[in-house]
């Protein structure tokens, strides 16, 4: 079977559903994809004058959801923040609980979603989509991160994009670039199976 007969098949799946099928490997999934992101969270650097280190946490947890799919991806990032603030040290930087921090992580529940969403009607397939679909799954994080974060400690609306947008801008653009080779190349190497 050539690969241009092998790629419709396909249509309407996510890399985790080339896996055989069952209630364990989802499970299994969700828990993986969970621990992804909070092993992603401790590469941390401090950003001076903002409570929001750099991580590799939003990467994580944007690749969860495109190759989960929006369910399992929308489980695991759920599974990760209820762990979270149950105590489990593993949001950036080793923390655990509400912190201000913590509405870029209510932005990855509905990002992961988005972005599996996306993924399942395709958009994990080439460079050009996937990068787009990385930029839309950041801005959903930042448009719920950035607002509780000036909730949380008070900063205006200027400060709080200051603090936390800004600087992490370059380095979105750097995980875009990330993701437009690795999953499409996934799939690739998937086709040729």
């Amino acid at each position: 079977m050539s690969t241009a007969a092998a790629t419709p098949a396909r249509t309407g799946q996510v890399l985790a559903d080339l896996l055989p099928s069952s209630r364990v490997r989802d499970a299994a999934l969700v828990l993986g994809g969970a621990a992804l992101t909070g092993l992603a969270a401790q590469l941390s650097v401090p950003v001076p004058g903002s409570p929001v280190p750099v991580t590799g946490q939003t990467f994580a947890a944007l690749l969860v959801g495109t190759s989960l799919g929006a369910g399992r991806g929308l489980l695991a990032l759920a599974l990760y923040a209820v762990a979270g603030v149950a105590g489990v040290p593993w949001f950036a930087q080793g923390t655990s609980g509400v912190l201000p921090s913590f509405g870029y992580i209510l932005g990855m529940l509905l990002a992961a979603t988005v972005v599996g969403a996306l993924a399942r009607r395709g958009a994990d397939r080439s460079m050009l989509r996937m990068a787009g679909t990385m930029l839309v799954g950041e801005a959903i994080i930042y448009a719920v991160g950035v607002p509780y974060l000036a909730l949380s400690t008070g900063m205006s609306a200027t400060a709080a994009i200051a603090a936390g947008l800004t600087p992490f801008l370059i380095g979105d653009v750097l995980k875009a670039a990330l993701a437009m080779g690795a999953l499409p190349t996934a799939w690739k190497l998937a086709d040729k199976r």
